[in-house]
């Protein structure tokens, strides 16, 4: 079959993207909204185990094109842009918990054992890998961002991706007020423009993991930290500073390479 055979682009955009709401919903719905640890892990192997294959199933059944463009190599490939995207919202954010705790703008008391904080945080890093970082770094860093670049500047891609990722989380209930919706488009633009700039989509993973398990870790998700000024801790130490040092860092790092008004190519149609 040739390759014009193929639905048009906004088509393909618009069933994945589509088809990521419905995953989200049916599984948020048969989980239903009550918070427990096993429902949690159990939420996070299905998202990934359900979206891994529907990118997957687009990806040779709608584009016809082989993976590589989906900017998702072997981790043996990509760990050092992991740990990158780690560091670069993981630093800012300790200098930012300590500005908030220094100035009294915060305080942070744990409700329990400091081993039980650290199991419970090492547990956050997967089960967060598992349910948002890989699946919706996949789907919207991945897929809906590499096709848009294909045909967009890249600058207008990042964009795009970012709107069809808040429309998602307005969709999924996960953005409905005016604040999470602006964070959900920040932080969009962000891994966007670690996608774009580094060529894969390991730094974004990197910093979603990072930024979710921390989040989580200090509230109630985690349970384990008394938070007093978490409005301030969320905005000042886990969003304006490490947002803002992050695309310092991205563009200081890549200047020499990223090109904003570039078109990304697409790898020549699967044989057969």
């Amino acid at each position: 079959m040739s390759a014009g055979s193929r639905p048009a682009l906004p088509w393909r955009i618009l069933v994945v993207a589509g088809a990521a709401v419905l995953v989200w919903l049916v599984l948020g719905a048969l989980l239903g909204r009550d918070y427990d640890r096993l429902t949690h892990a159990i939420g996070a192997v299905l998202t990934t185990a359900v979206v891994v294959p529907l990118v997957v199933v687009a990806r040779r059944v709608l584009d016809r094109r082989p993976w590589a463009g989906l900017g998702l190599p072997s981790l043996r490939a990509g760990w050092r842009r992991l740990l990158f995207g780690m560091a670069c919202w993981l630093v800012p954010a300790a200098a930012g918990f300590t500005l908030c705790l220094g100035l009294g703008w915060v305080e942070i008391s744990v409700r329990t054992s400091v081993g039980d904080a650290l199991r419970v945080a090492a547990l956050l890093v997967v089960l967060v890998f598992l349910k948002e970082a890989l699946p919706e770094e996949l789907v919207f860093r991945g897929y809906l961002q590499h096709h848009l670049a294909t045909r967009l500047p890249a600058w207008q891609a990042v964009i795009g991706q970012a709107v069809l990722f808040t429309v998602f989380g307005f969709l999924i209930g996960a953005a409905r007020s005016v604040d999470r919706l602006a964070l959900f488009f920040v932080f969009a633009l962000l891994v966007g423009a670690f996608r774009a700039a580094t060529g894969d989509i390991w730094a974004g993973i990197g910093l979603h993991v990072a930024f979710q398990t921390v989040a989580q870790l200090f509230g109630d998700v985690g349970a384990v930290f008394e938070v007093v000024g978490a409005t301030v801790l969320g905005v000042v130490a886990m969003g304006a500073i490490p947002f803002s040092v992050s695309w310092i860092v991205l563009r200081h790092r890549y200047r020499d390479h990223l090109n904003w008004n570039a078109l990304a190519p697409e790898p020549a149609r699967q044989s057969g």
